[in-house]
């Protein structure tokens, strides 16, 4: 029997349409931003369409969602999870580099945090159901984050030089509309606490790499590289203000893992469990 068909006498319309291909997503139809985004900068309210990888509670995906969705702290505090990463970058000289987040930002502006924090897509190349995949899949977008937001070329961070530590699952209040609630890889970190009511699944990642810098002022309004002295001395300036995240991974194992750059990072890499703050 054949598929039905529009035929040249029948309209386009979302009726017809929708009959013959209903796995088409309508939500696109319609303006869904909400009353939440009014105010943003543009480019930023953009973003915040783009499509995060939703996870159960052991960082397997479940499905996709978009960006705001993700991030709406009245999600958040219903349960929804998704994974993210935290890329650490150190120089030749063991210095971690920083980078200040632009006051566009809807979630956490103005924050200092660790050099680049950003969420996988749900897209080929960026998903993955197993440790080993979703880890490639957060490498490929480590890549194109420290691109889009530093201005660093790939060829400058290999996805080989990536080290994936850890998973940290966490959640973090940001305004009380906005927030985290990730999965995330990190490589070499560095966090502290600023709240209590933390909770993630973050990538923890390492890298160390001399590179340029070419900050998009979208994203980032300031960059520097510290020592792990100089970054205990901003925690006591009280003008300084530091995302949860990376203030939570400080206080938990980033010196550590710091004091051990040259020494070895081997006992510390590919950690299978979930660590849960």
């Amino acid at each position: 029997m054949a598929s039905p068909t529009l035929t040249q006498t029948q309209l386009v319309t979302a009726q017809n349409v929708l009959r013959l291909f209903p796995e088409i997503d309508t939500r696109l139809s319609s303006n869904t931003q909400g009353s939440e985004l009014e105010g943003y900068d543009e480019e930023q309210v953009k973003l915040m369409e783009e499509v995060c990888i939703v996870l159960d509670d052991n960082d397997i995906p479940i499905g996709s969602a978009t960006k705001k969705t993700c991030h709406l702290m009245k999600n958040i505090e219903k349960g929804l999870l998704h994974r993210a990463f935290s890329v650490f970058l150190f120089d030749s000289d063991n210095r971690l580099l920083l980078q200040q987040r632009a006051s566009e930002k809807i979630t956490f502006p103005n924050m200092w945090t660790n050099t680049c924090c950003s969420h996988p897509l749900g897209i080929p190349g960026e998903t993955g159901s197993d440790l080993e995949t979703a880890t490639q899949g957060v490498r490929r977008a480590a890549q194109r984050k420290l691109d889009q937001e530093l201005g660093i070329e790939a060829v400058q961070v290999p996805l080989e030089k990536f080290d994936f530590l850890t998973r940290i699952h966490y959640k973090a209040p940001s305004d009380g509309i906005w927030g985290e609630h990730e999965s995330k890889l990190v490589r070499r970190a560095i966090c502290d606490l600023l709240t209590n009511a933390c909770r993630l699944v973050d990538y923890i990642l390492f890298i160390r790499a001399d590179v340029d810098v070419h900050a998009n002022p979208n994203e980032v309004q300031d960059t520097r590289y510290v020592s792990a002295e100089e970054l205990q001395a901003m925690f006591t300036d009280k003008n300084l203000l530091f995302t949860p995240w990376f203030k939570l991974i400080c206080q938990s194992m980033l010196f550590e893992w710091w004091e051990h750059l040259d020494k070895g990072l081997e006992k510390y890499k590919g950690e299978t469990s979930i660590r849960r703050m």
